[in-house]
């Protein structure tokens, strides 16, 4: 059952209580209601007058201790509530409400047993009997949680602090080495977007020089023009030269040829005579 949430005004203290005085005092708030609770189950038998004083002053003891508990209690929880997980923090604020009723609780103790000792009824005995016992059952309780909180989730342990800083370490460590290989990562994968890039750049271009012819100058155009013009002209020169020298050489096979043929007959043909011209007379 969740008990409703109660809360004590804070009192100033004209000391400081030290951390970890909350573990000593608590042995004390454990076993007196423990002592007491024996001593009036003996007196129910005994009756004897010094052990209800007994058990009297010892409820006083208890009342002490259990405000001792609260305010040791408050100073431990501070210092151990920055080290504790979710569940421990939850379990401490359940452990600190506890004990807030736990506190108020031995002065109902206390009043109860002065009730059944000026009132000498069977009634009033039994209803702080049962009152003894649930507080008993309730710092037992109490004293268990308490030892959960040390024990499972490290209540202002010097070990588990020690422990903590190291794993706190760690994961700032871990969290710069994670925060640089997404870094390099991110680094490395532009670089290689960027050397994609540049090698499909340098495709397309491989690609345009030597399919799309480029582009011609005016410049270029009249130089390439007049070395044109000046090849085509040696070209045709050349052609002439080779004409005239095939021309040449058949002019003279001619010749030769005609000479050869000629000299023969005028050696056997004699020269005619040149008839002389008649002169007319009149």
């Amino acid at each position: 059952m969740e008990l409703p949430a109660i809360k004590i005004p804070e009192i100033p203290l004209p000391f400081d209580i030290p951390v970890l005085l909350h573990p000593p005092v608590d042995h004390f708030i454990i076993a007196l209601p423990i002592v007491v609770l024996l001593l009036e189950v003996i007196n129910l038998f005994a009756k004897k007058r010094a052990i209800g004083v007994v058990s009297f002053f010892l409820i006083i003891l208890t009342v002490v201790a259990a405000v001792a508990a609260y305010f040791t209690g408050a100073v431990d929880g501070k210092a151990a509530w920055d080290l504790l997980s979710q569940a421990g923090q939850t379990e401490l604020k359940e452990h600190k409400l506890f004990g807030t009723y736990l506190m108020l609780a031995s002065g109902a103790v206390l009043v109860f047993k002065l009730l059944s000792a000026m009132v000498q009824r069977g009634l009033m005995k039994a209803l702080f009997m049962l009152i003894l016992i649930l507080f008993v059952a309730g710092i037992l309780k109490q004293g268990k949680e308490g030892g959960e909180l040390v024990y499972k989730y490290g209540a202002n342990v010097k070990i588990v602090k020690t422990m903590d800083d190291a794993l706190f370490d760690c994961k700032d460590d871990l969290s710069d080495y994670v925060a640089e290989e997404k870094e390099a990562e991110e680094e490395a994968k532009a670089a290689k977007e960027e050397a994609a890039a540049e090698k499909e750049t340098a495709t397309k271009e491989t690609v345009s020089e030597e399919t799309v012819p480029a582009e011609v100058t005016p410049e270029v155009k009249e130089e390439n023009t007049a070395d044109a013009v000046e090849t085509a002209t040696e070209t045709i020169e050349k052609k002439v030269e080779e004409v005239k020298e095939a021309v040449a050489d058949t002019a003279a096979k001619v010749e030769a040829s005609t000479e050869e043929t000629v000299a023969p007959v005028l050696e056997v043909i004699p020269a005619a005579e040149t008839p002389k011209p008649e002169i007319a007379t009149h």
